[in-house]
């Protein structure tokens, strides 16, 4: 079964971290670009951090979140992380990783909509409160 699978998220207080895990079955993870995206409650779905496929290792930050998050693989897991440092209530979201083949660049992947891209995981909530 081809699927992506997040989790890691949880309720943490402002200042604090949390590692995302988006792990892949039925297909390896490495010939896909990944990105990471993020819903809040009435807000449009944006990108938030994109790797391109594993042999280019291009990455891409939204800005808000540069200097404290970071996005990593792991070939011998087929996954990809999201680690969040330094998180803030802005941060609280529903996030979500998806996997595409064929894109143009991570930037383009991570900030042009409509982000149909060919896989989704379900989510995960992050909520960034005292």
């Amino acid at each position: 079964q081809v699927q992506l699978v997040e989790s890691g998220g949880g309720l943490v207080q402002p200042g604090g971290s949390l590692r995302l895990s988006c792990a892949a079955s039925g297909f390896t993870l490495d010939d896909y670009a990944i990105g990471w995206f993020r819903q809040a409650p009435g807000k449009e779905r944006e990108g938030v951090s994109c790797i391109s496929v594993s042999s280019d290792g291009r990455t891409y930050y939204k800005d808000s979140v540069k200097g404290r998050f970071t996005i990593s693989r792991d070939s011998s897991k087929n996954a990809v992380y999201l680690q969040m440092n330094s998180l803030k209530p802005e941060d609280t979201a529903v996030y979500f990783c998806a996997a595409e083949a064929m894109i143009t660049t991570v930037q383009a992947m991570c900030v042009m909509p409509p982000f149909d891209y060919e896989l989704w995981g379900q989510g995960t909530q992050v909520t960034v409160s005292s």
